[in-house]
C-alpha cells in the first residue's frame, strides 16, 4: 500500500462501489458543500483506489472527495492505492467508509450488506466485517424482499422513512402487491405505531384495515419518559405511589414485580 497524488483522468469508479445513488438524501447539495470546504482547508483524508491491469485505477472509497474535486478543477488527488482486492473485500471496504452515513441510498447498504452475506452464508459475520449490528443486517438484507415500487421510493429523498418498518413489512407479506396495500394503509402513523400494526397483522390485510382503525383512535400511542420526574403527564401521588413499589420487597426479599405493581394501582 502506498499513498501518493494520482492524476484524477486516470481513476475510474468501481463498480464495487456501494454507494450508487447519489441523489439519495441530500447527496446533490452536500457534494457542494463538501467541495467548498475542500477548496478552503484541502482534501483531509485520501481517497482508496486500485491499479487495474491496463494501467488506470478503479476507486474503492471515496467518490464524494472524488467527485467534488473533480468539480474544482483537480488534476491530481492525493490517494491510497491498496494492493488488488478481491471483490467482496473492495465491497466490504466501500460499504465501511460509507455505512454510517444517513445520505447513503437505503438500498445501496441491502445490496453491499446481500453481496458480503453471499460471501460467508453468516450475518455474525457480515455484522463483525462491517462494525454493525447483526439485527441491522438482517433489517437492511430483508429489504431486498421488497415490492420493485417501494424499493424506488426508497432510493429518493422522498421515500419512506423507517428501515425498521419496511424489513418487518416485507418479513410479514411476501406477496408485493399486499406489501403496497399495507405500507399505504399504514402511511402516516408512527413507525413504533406502523411495527405494532404490522406485528399484530399476523400477515393479513383484513387485519392491517382494522387495526388502522383502532391506531387512528390512539390504541397504540405510546408514551415514553427517561425517567419518572420527566414524565409530566402524570400526577404527582402516582409518581411517588410507584416510586414506593418499586422500592418495596415481599417477605421473600424479591423486588415487587411489574404484575404486582400494576395490580397496586388499581
Amino acid at each position: 500500500m502506498e499513498v501518493r497524488d494520482v492524476e484524477l483522468n486516470l481513476i475510474k469508479i468501481s463498480s464495487l462501489n456501494t454507494r450508487k445513488d447519489l441523489t439519495a438524501g441530500t447527496e446533490e447539495a452536500g457534494l457542494e458543500d463538501l467541495a467548498n470546504s475542500i477548496r478552503e482547508k484541502g482534501l483531509l483524508n485520501p481517497i482508496i483506489i486500485q491499479k487495474t491491469v491496463e494501467g488506470s485505477y478503479e476507486l474503492i472509497a471515496g467518490q464524494r472527495r472524488y467527485l467534488a474535486c473533480k468539480s474544482l478543477g483537480w488534476s491530481t488527488i492525493p490517494s491510497i492505492i491498496r494492493e488488488k482486492m478481491d471483490d467482496t473485500d473492495a465491497t466490504i471496504l466501500s460499504l465501511i467508509e460509507n455505512v454510517h452515513r444517513a445520505d447513503m441510498s437505503p438500498m445501496d447498504k441491502a445490496l453491499a450488506y446481500q453481496k458480503i452475506f453471499d460471501r460467508y452464508k453468516d450475518p455474525n459475520k457480515v455484522a463483525s466485517e462491517t462494525g454493525v449490528s447483526i439485527s441491522t443486517v438482517k433489517k437492511y438484507i430483508a429489504l431486498l424482499n421488497l415490492s420493485p415500487v417501494i424499493q424506488q421510493k426508497l432510493t429518493t429523498s422522498e421515500g419512506p422513512a423507517g428501515i425498521g418498518t419496511l424489513s418487518k413489512l416485507a418479513e410479514i407479506f411476501t406477496s408485493h402487491e399486499d406489501q403496497e396495500k399495507a405500507l399505504e394503509a399504514i402511511g402516516g402513523f408512527k413507525q413504533t405505531v406502523q411495527l405494532e400494526i404490522l406485528k399484530r397483522s399476523k400477515g393479513s390485510l383484513s387485519n392491517i384495515l382494522g387495526l388502522r382503525d383502532k391506531a387512528l383512535e390512539g390504541a397504540f400511542d405510546i408514551v415514553t419518559c427517561r425517567g419518572l420526574k420527566d414524565c409530566s403527564f402524570m400526577p404527582d401521588d402516582l409518581k411517588n405511589e410507584i416510586i414506593r413499589l418499586l422500592g418495596e420487597s415481599d417477605e421473600s426479599g424479591k423486588e415487587v414485580s411489574f404484575k404486582d405493581l400494576v395490580k397496586s394501582l388499581k
